[in-house]
């Protein structure tokens, strides 16, 4: 019992600081949270989380704050995540739904998920690699040369100018259109290879040089990983009272700009969610500008299954969406927004 009590004792230490600000006293844990026992049996349970290294006394005479191994129990313990309200669902797929390209979806989601939570949204462009072939075109642009523009499932858009080794008539053209785009459609870079390969074999011999340099461009296209990139938004709100830092903010700007760093944790975090979500607290995130930082991130894409606000695991997603805030974050209420943008990110990807 004592041992579950604890852990309430816990619990309502972060969810206090990080509504005051204010360290956490055992007076204020017995008067707003009805434990049941005296605020001297809740100060001898506060005795034993600092000593297990969950709470810390930033001040002689204090009250205590959580320290990130406290952030890393409270987090994995949370029995709910608090559902966004029914406007706010609405809001997020009206607001989304209007956007006109992938650029603007991701700017969208990036502004509306910095709104919901007050702290600095991260949006990752979808990964070629990851993403899906929806329609192949070849525009000749004069005798010896080929445009192809490459359309992915997840609306980007990639354009390649190959160079022939002779010509090729309309009629040919036409058909390799054909040929290859009913191999090739909705298939990722791991299946690709193969299926054009397929495509390719099946033609004219006379047609087949021309079709292997396109499929080969396509592959080569599916496979980069240089014009990955991610956009940051509500950097402005890093100055706001509510998102203040134990210390200086500098370094969690500088942590910031540093986007290629940033591109990595992502990566790293993508294959450490579970129920579609995962969360990096303070020093777990491995960059010394982010050490009072957490980042919390959920995939999206085609494969995120699950109905909203639900569990379902982000299984081969083509990016990721997050949010960077200071560990006395509103950890619910982040994941809620977070997993709540990045469904519906796949919802308007998938249409």
């Amino acid at each position: 019992m004592s041992e579950e009590r604890r852990l309430e004792v816990l619990r309502a230490i972060v969810e206090d600081y990080v509504t005051t600000r204010e360290p956490v006293g055992s007076r204020m844990i017995a008067d707003r949270h009805g434990l049941g026992v005296s605020s001297a049996t809740i100060r001898n349970d506060m005795a034993v989380l600092e000593e297990s290294g969950y709470i810390t006394q930033p001040h002689t005479s204090a009250g205590r704050i959580p320290t990130d191994k406290g952030y890393r129990v409270f987090v994995d313990r949370l029995s709910r995540i608090k559902s966004l309200s029914s406007p706010e669902k609405r809001a997020i797929e009206t607001f989304l739904s209007d956007a006109v390209d992938l650029d603007d979806v991701v700017t969208r989601a990036g502004r509306l998920l910095a709104q919901l939570t007050g702290q600095v949204a991260v949006v990752q462009y979808p990964s070629l690699r990851r993403s899906g072939l929806r329609h192949l075109e070849l525009v000749p642009m004069g005798e010896r040369r080929l445009l192809v523009v490459i359309i992915t499932d997840t609306g980007r858009v990639e354009q390649r100018v190959l160079e022939l080794a002779g010509t090729v008539d309309e009629v040919t053209l036409a058909e390799l259109r054909v040929r290859l785009n009913v191999a090739a459609a909705g298939r990722r870079l791991a299946d690709v290879t193969g299926a054009l390969d397929v495509a390719v074999d099946a033609l004219r011999p006379e047609d087949q040089d021309t079709a292997r340099r396109v499929a080969a461009l396509v592959v080569e296209t599916l496979g980069e990983e240089s014009e990955e990139r991610i956009v940051l938004t509500g950097t402005a709100n890093l100055a706001q009272a509510g998102m203040r830092f134990e210390h200086a903010l500098r370094p969690v700007l500088e942590a910031l700009e540093e986007q290629v760093v940033l591109l990595n944790l992502l990566t790293e975090m993508s294959a450490d969610g579970q129920a579609g979500v995962a969360v990096r607290i303070g020093h777990e995130t491995q960059l010394a500008g982010l050490q009072e930082a957490s980042v919390v991130t959920s995939g999206y894409g085609a494969a995120l299954g699950g109905p909203l606000g639900t569990g379902g695991a982000a299984r081969d997603a083509v990016a990721l969406v997050g949010s960077i805030g200071p560990t006395r974050m509103d950890y619910p209420g982040t994941i809620a927004a977070v997993r709540a943008v990045a469904r519906y990110l796949s919802r308007i990807l998938e249409a």
